[in-house]
This record gives structure tokens, sequence and C-alpha cells, in this order.
């Protein structure tokens, strides 16, 4: 009888290394070098706050060596590093190193192909806003954003959002969704920063945690976080009624402490949400339902296409594994987009 599949271990590509391999004049800085954790990055530039919570604007230190590693930003929001002073009048630092991390998340890099760009590094939980409207969040990308997550071994929650507009008949579809990512261990909260809705359970989700929050623009994550720490005053748009699409406000990835040891990685609207790293035989195993019947297949390397004797295409048909969570399945296999 073969064995239910395994999770594969998250991938380690863009994992900082030993000091030494960075950075070879590492250990001898580092035992000099002051502690920060980066809460904003701008590009070449990026904000560190000290260990007395007051900003520096640093940057990388030129000896850093990051040919390897393909990623578009080398230091992300949440990474702890070691740096020095530079200017005190004018507060800005150089990087000196980068502390390992115990994870990260990252997509694919919208202007380089085969490069990824990291979200964020160190976080407790991805937090995905959704909206079944004005503007609407596709089911694809529901589970692209899912799938990413449970590659990296971050546990996920989804958000719906906007819950004073919908009637009777959405709510209704929304709880058939909430039902079927609660069956595959996804955390769901619906929420309404215009009726408070759901605001008291979203306070404590955050609560002692360092959370990314994701979602596309006009989902409402800025009102969200707005409505439970006012004192924040995150900037917010209104949605195109043209487009129905949101506009953007958040260029760059920043870090908010909401509360001491509660902090939210706020990301811009992530349009290339891709698999990043992963190949065609890895995608099945982010799918719990389809990882579960893995190694019921007749054959070991089944991609659950259209091999014969196939036990996940057999659940499909059966109504064990959700239509939409299959057809999304199919779309990352062929890298076709399913986000929208």
């Amino acid at each position: 009888m073969k064995k239910e599949g395994k999770r594969k271990a998250p991938p380690v590509k863009f994992q900082t290394r030993s000091a030494g391999v960075i950075n070879k004049r590492a250990k001898a800085v580092n035992a000099k070098s002051l502690r920060g954790l980066v809460v904003r990055s701008t590009g070449s530039w990026y904000d560190v706050r000290d260990q007395e919570g007051e900003p520096w604007r640093c940057q990388l230190r030129g000896k850093f060596k990051f040919k390897d590693l393909k990623v578009t930003n080398p230091v992300a929001v949440g990474d702890g590093v070691f740096w020095e002073i530079e200017d005190e009048t004018a507060r800005t630092g150089i990087i000196n190193d980068i502390v390992p991390r115990r994870n990260y998340i990252a997509r694919k890099s919208v202007h380089k192909t085969a490069h990824a760009h990291l979200l964020a590094a160190n976080v407790d939980q991805a937090i995905l806003v959704a909206t079944l409207t004005f503007p609407r969040t596709s089911l694809g990308f529901i589970d692209r954003f899912l799938v990413v997550a449970e590659s990296f071994r971050i546990p996920s929650v989804v958000i719906f959002n906007k819950q004073d507009l919908f009637d009777d008949e959405i709510k209704a579809y929304q709880q058939e969704l909430v039902d079927l990512y609660a069956s595959l261990g996804c955390q769901c909260f619906t929420t309404s920063s215009m009726t408070g809705e759901g605001l008291a359970e979203f306070k404590a989700l955050l609560q002692g945690k360092i959370s990314v929050l994701s979602g596309h623009s006009g989902v409402g994550k800025s009102s969200l976080v707005n409505a439970i720490a006012p004192h924040l005053n995150l900037r917010t748009n209104e949605v195109s009624t043209f487009a129905n699409k949101g506009v953007h406000t958040t260029t760059f990835a920043e870090m908010f402490e909401l509360a001491p040891d509660t902090f939210i990685i706020d990301s811009p609207g992530i349009k290339e949400l891709g698999l990043s790293e992963m190949d065609k035989y890895e995608i099945g195993h982010y799918f719990p339902e389809i990882r579960a019947l893995m190694g019921t297949c007749r054959f070991d390397d089944c991609l659950h296409i259209d091999e014969p004797a196939c036990a996940v295409k057999a659940a499909v048909e059966a109504g064990e594994i959700a239509l939409s969570r299959y057809e999304s399945y199919l779309s990352m296999l062929g890298g076709g987009d399913n986000r929208r």
C-alpha cells in the first residue's frame, strides 16, 4: 500500500548563509556592529530601526556578494541586520551583514526573468485580504497565495473584506469559500472597516506577531489597519469605478508597529505572485488535498492531468476535491494566469 504524499521542505535558495560566505570580513565587522531591524525598503536605501526603536537610513556595504542568489532585493523588510553609523547628524548608516533568516516569502520579479523579489522575512503569518466585489479577488489568486505561503512554511490566513457591500447571495457564496478553505487548514475571517465587523478578531489575530499583509490594490488593507490602529494613519485610496480596480497606494514594503511586539508588513499590491523556483512536480505538494492522495495514484510521477488510475482526478469527479482548486492547480501547472 502506497504512503500518503509528504510535505516538501521549504526552498532555501534565497536564505542567507553563514556570515563568511556573504561577507569575508563579516565576523570581524559584526563584532563591532550594531543590531537593527529593516522596517522599510525603497530600493537602494533601507530604513533600519535600532535597538532603541529609532530609525536610520542605511545602504548595503559594497563588498556584499549576492551574484548567485538571483534576487532583485538582497535585503527584505523584516530582516535583522548588523550595521554601523556612517553620519550621526544625517542619521545614515552602512549595513554590514544580514542575520540568518528563519523564513522569508518571495514572488517572481516583475522586471528580471528567473529572479525573485523578496516580500518579507522572519514573519509569523501571511495574511491575504480579499474581496468578492469592488474589486473582485479571483479564486486563482487566493489559491496561488496559499500555495506560495505553504511552500515557504508560513501559516496563511484569508480575510474576506468589505462585508458591507454584500447581499445575501454573495454572503452565501462567501460562506462556501470559507468552509472550503477552512477544511484545508486555512483560517478565514470576514471584516468590514465601515461597519466594524470582524475588527476585534482581526486585531487579536495580529497580537504579538509579525504579519505580512497582502492583497490586490483596493481591497481595503490600509483601511482595516487604520480602523484598529488609527495612530498609523496609513494612506488609502478609492477603487476606480471605471475599471473596478484599486489605485496603488503602497509603493514600497514597510513594517509598522501596531503595539509592543506586534508588527505588520504592508506589501505593495501583488500583480505577479508567481511560483518562484517551483517545478511542475512540486506544485501538487502545496495543495493539501492533492498531497494527501499522491501516494495512491497508479504512477509515482502522476501529474493528475490525464494519467490512468489517478486518485486526484477521481476525487475531483466525486466532489471530494473542489473543482476550483483543481482548476487552479492545472493553471499553475501549465503556467497560465488565473490570478485576476
